[in-house]
């Protein structure tokens, strides 16, 4: 029973790897349409999201026979709980991809706004923190996975720039609304995605030390007067 278990354990993670590799694929592609133009990619990443959802769904349906199976110690039953929330980060990236890829294909049949620096930029950090988050999940590194968490402030502000930038773009040329608007959207999905890798750093934490260390950046702040 215990070998039975340890081999289902084992399992979980790798399928968890594998879809975490799927939800970057889906991050730098969306972002490579959207620069190259390339609407067969971004239709390409649209239809991966399906993938990421039957992984999400594959993950829940293993934690939940991995429960049934015994009552696992207190160190398995918290990799099976992370396991599963990692596995929502993951998917929820791949739904963030989906929109970008959406929103290239509508900006692909415009004039080009302006050459892209910060959304490429942003897609790269964000794509390096997947990856380092789970990494940190293999390895057991928590002190990488705090700096993550600290890494997380560079995409908002870049976030913010792109939208400082863009809103200047339309108070001078209302022509370029439209554009301006789809750019921003997948400025906020980059952001969204880097918080998504933000959100498993933190389980890492959680899994290795036992520790919960969400919100405890908004629990030290003080209170607006």
């Amino acid at each position: 029973m215990q070998r039975h278990f340890d081999q289902d354990l084992a399992g979980l993670k790798e399928k968890l790897l594998t879809m975490a590799s799927h939800a970057e694929t889906s991050l730098i592609q969306a972002v490579k349409a959207l620069v190259d133009r390339d609407d067969v990619l971004a239709r390409q990443v649209k239809e991966r999201d399906e993938v990421l959802d039957r992984f999400e769904i594959e993950m829940d349906e293993l934690s939940i026979n991995l429960l049934a199976l015994k009552a696992p110690l207190a160190s398995d039953l918290r990799l099976i709980t992370v396991a599963m929330k990692i596995s929502q980060n993951l998917e929820r990236v791949g739904d963030e991809a989906t929109t970008i890829a959406r929103r290239a294909l509508e900006l692909n049949h415009e004039a080009q706004l302006k050459p892209f620096v910060d959304i490429p930029r942003m897609a790269t950090l964000a794509a390096e923190m997947l990856r380092d988050s789970l990494d940190a999940f293999v390895n057991g590194k928590t002190d990488q996975a705090r700096g993550i968490i600290q890494r997380d402030k560079e995409i908002d502000n870049l976030n913010k720039q792109v939208h400082r930038e863009l809103i200047g773009y339309m108070l001078e040329d209302p022509q370029t609304i439209t554009r301006c608007l789809n750019l921003m959207v997948i400025s906020k999905c980059l952001e969204r995605i880097a918080d998504h890798a933000t959100n498993v750093a933190e389980e890492v934490v959680y899994l290795f030390e036992g520790r919960d260390i969400r919100h405890a950046a908004k629990a030290t702040e003080t209170p607006a007067a």
